[in-house]
């Protein structure tokens, strides 16, 4: 299960109410459904407004500052929130088997499980008003999912325990220290661990051999550890020594425990940056107010709040507050990280990860 971590504070600004969405002036609540985009924010808004509630899945207070965003749109507009944490794949099977007796309106998921949603037909594609400052590796083209913030492949180390910190892939290799992964098989950043390790020594989205053979060799130096102790009760008992996980995950588990302790490094030789993606149920007994999540999402203020969780926005023009700018990892330490180029190639092979990972890493870990 993927268990979400970060900060809370508060950062308010302009009101959505003057935007408008793509697509046509007004609709009715039928056509919505067959048009989403056909709808002004206002409209969105007041239609949200009168249900009331939003509930989401995998997007629970402590992960990425969620916590700020729900606690904003009730005192903006009133929502109620509850969310139930899940792993991506969770999350898209609780939509698929609910069908149209959905409890879910909306869920936060790892990239490759955008499109696997998609394929599934659980979505309703909305654009938002921010469709053009979203980079196309970052959404979908309809809108059926559109990455919200973005995360890299990073180190997590304890310094207390570690005393040279690892800056590169190699460094791990060389180390004598456990290196800490999670769950390969089901959870999104522990996916793109590997991906990153491939990226580093030559593979790409079709070939995580490379990765997998790094991995490997952890783990035949008794070196990997796969007991999901890269989280901030592993930390706090010092349970973990280097764990890899995303930046932002790093950055703020370690806020949580001791933020002098902790240091957080992307790998020299490459690392690769990916997001969470929005998807909204098709079937939400709450689809406007889940619309409207999504707006508020990739709004200025929204995106300030991911960050303020050291998340880091998926929109480039959002200029943060110097005080977030300053908890983030320097920004020359992502040099060699780049986003996933094919999407389409990612979405097959992230599919065969799990086999190879029990076949070629598992059978290692000692």
């Amino acid at each position: 299960m993927e268990m979400k971590r970060s900060l809370a504070s508060a950062i308010m600004g302009a009101s959505l109410l003057t935007l408008v969405a793509c697509g046509a002036e007004s609709a009715s609540s039928e056509e919505t459904m067959e048009d989403p985009n056909a709808l002004s924010v206002e409209e969105i808004e007041e239609k949200a407004q009168a249900e009331g509630e939003v509930n989401s899945v995998g997007m629970p207070d402590t992960w990425a500052n969620w916590g700020e965003t729900w606690e904003e749109l009730g005192e903006k507009y009133g929502l109620e929130h509850v969310d139930t944490d899940m792993s991506s794949a969770e999350e898209i099977s609780k939509m698929e088997t609910e069908g149209e007796n959905a409890t879910a309106d909306i869920g936060d998921v790892g990239i490759s499980f955008g499109p696997i949603a998609e394929e599934k037909e659980i979505t309703l594609p909305y654009k938002t008003t921010y469709w053009d400052e979203i980079p196309d590796w970052a959404k979908d083209d309809d809108g059926d999912w559109i990455v919200g913030y973005q995360g890299t492949i990073a180190f997590a180390t304890d310094t207390e325990q570690v005393e040279d910190v690892p800056m590169s892939w190699q460094d791990l290799l060389e180390g004598d220290y456990t290196v800490s992964i999670g769950d390969v098989q089901t959870g999104t950043q522990d996916q793109m661990a590997v991906l990153a390790a491939a990226l580093a020594f030559g593979g790409d989205e079709t070939d995580l051999q490379p990765g997998l053979d790094f991995f490997a060799e952890l783990a035949e130096q008794g070196r990997l550890s796969t007991a999901g102790n890269h989280n901030v009760a592993g930390m706090e008992k010092g349970e973990m020594e280097v764990g890899i996980m995303w930046d932002f995950n790093g950055l703020g588990q370690a806020n949580e425990v001791d933020p002098e302790r902790f240091e957080v490094t992307i790998p020299a030789e490459g690392s690769v940056i990916s997001g969470y993606a929005t998807i909204i149920n098709k079937h939400a007994k709450n689809p406007h107010a889940a619309m409207l999540t999504r707006e508020y999402i990739l709004s200025d203020e929204g995106q300030i709040n991911l960050a303020k969780g050291f998340a880091r926005p998926i929109r480039d023009d959002v200029e943060l507050p110097e005080e977030v700018e300053e908890i983030m990892v320097p920004e020359a330490q992502y040099e060699n990280a780049v986003p996933i180029e094919d999407n389409d190639a990612w979405e097959e092979t992230a599919k065969q990860l799990p086999r190879q990972w029990q076949s070629e890493v598992l059978v290692h870990v000692q």
